[in-house]
């Protein structure tokens, strides 16, 4: 073989709150190896999974976006943010695809159209960041999306504070509000710490996000950079993230709804931000866009001593859904089932957790 397996890799999730560890993990460089892997599992009747980050299987820390491999933002339904656009997935025009038997198919909108529709869930930018209560956005919500290209808001738990943000292009020139003592020595250093001591003292959370809000997200603040500048951003200490996409026409009820069960409860408490962003309608199979608008609620909370937190949105565990559930929730997934099937008859890229999923 031109390609060696590495015994004794683990990889975990960001927040480390899952792992494996691999019989053999493999850094092909081209599409022989591949093939050589591929034929390697048929021989001995291994499944193969694919990893779709490029940092180092040890190196549990991802910065957003821009640490992730290009067929990772396609198959996880990577998105941003603005009504007017899709997830990214919905960008690409063509894919050449490498099927468990070793044979590569080329698909488009034109060529394979439905392996496509299956397979694929640097101008300037102006970011404006405003504040506003909840219900100033939640009724105006209309407004804010034809208002702003790229438009998202930030919630702030056990308060009414709203952080609009608004992002354009521009021909302004790049200005930058960035400070390291304001994002770093405060932003970061100081918020991990106290969010640390929060553990022990879970109610300090209600003052941290009131404070926090004050500090650092009253003043209005405009930033002008390249596009990848402005959209990515650091991810500076490990969370526990759920990312939820559900019908736009729900938002306001979904997060007032949110809101009310926090506040009827005096024991849970929430770390923020809640992020909230929209995205246009597709006709991608697992898309949680497909054939409708939605908005993802993107809700996490810092993990040091989780043990201690009440998590808002339930417990700590994979799901239990099974493939009945998943034709509830995703109207195209009894025809992906049917054209993956039809790819990998022997199940090479399947796990016993995907086993789960699709039978």
């Amino acid at each position: 073989m031109l390609v060696h397996g590495q015994g004794g890799v683990k990889f975990y999730n960001w927040a480390r709150t899952y792992g494996s560890s691999p019989e053999l993990y493999f850094q092909p460089t081209s599409v022989e190896e591949i093939k050589e892997i591929l034929d390697l599992a048929r021989q001995r009747s291994k499944r193969v999974k694919v990893l779709w980050r490029k940092s180092h299987p040890n190196n549990y820390r991802i910065r957003a976006v821009s640490e992730v491999a290009a067929g990772g933002v396609i198959g996880t339904g990577t998105h941003n943010t603005g009504i007017k656009h899709g997830i990214l997935a919905t960008q690409v025009l063509a894919l050449t695809l490498l099927t468990a038997s070793g044979e590569i198919l080329e698909c488009s909108e034109a060529v394979n159209a439905e392996l496509f529709q299956a397979n694929y869930p640097a101008p300037s930018f102006c970011s404006f960041i405003l504040c506003f209560s909840i219900l100033q956005v939640l009724d105006n919500l209309d407004s804010h999306l034809q208002k702003s290209e790229y438009f998202r808001f930030l919630w702030f738990p056990h308060s009414e504070n709203v952080s609009v943000i608004y992002q354009d292009h521009t021909n302004k020139p790049p200005s930058t509000s960035a400070s390291w003592l304001w994002d770093y020595a405060i932003g970061y250093y100081l918020l991990e710490f106290l969010l640390w001591i929060s553990t022990f003292l879970p109610a300090m959370a209600h003052w941290l996000n009131r404070f926090f809000f004050w500090l650092l997200f009253t003043a209005k603040v405009e930033n002008v950079n390249l596009s990848y500048k402005i959209f990515s951003y650091e991810c500076r200490f490990r969370q526990h993230v759920q990312d939820w996409a559900i019908p736009i026409e729900k938002t306001k009820e979904a997060l007032l709804e949110l809101k009310g069960a926090i506040e009827s409860n005096p024991k849970v408490v929430a770390h923020y931000p809640v992020e909230v962003r929209f995205a246009r309608g597709d006709n991608i199979l697992l898309s949680p866009c497909f054939q409708r608008e939605s908005c993802y609620m993107n809700i996490i909370m810092y993990s040091c001593r989780f043990s201690a937190l009440v998590w808002i949105y339930g417990v700590v565990e994979a799901h239990n859904c099974t493939r009945k559930d998943f034709e509830t929730m995703y109207p195209g997934f009894h025809k992906f089932c049917s054209i993956r099937e039809n790819l990998d008859p022997t199940g090479m890229f399947l796990n016993a957790y995907l086993e789960k999923v699709f039978y």
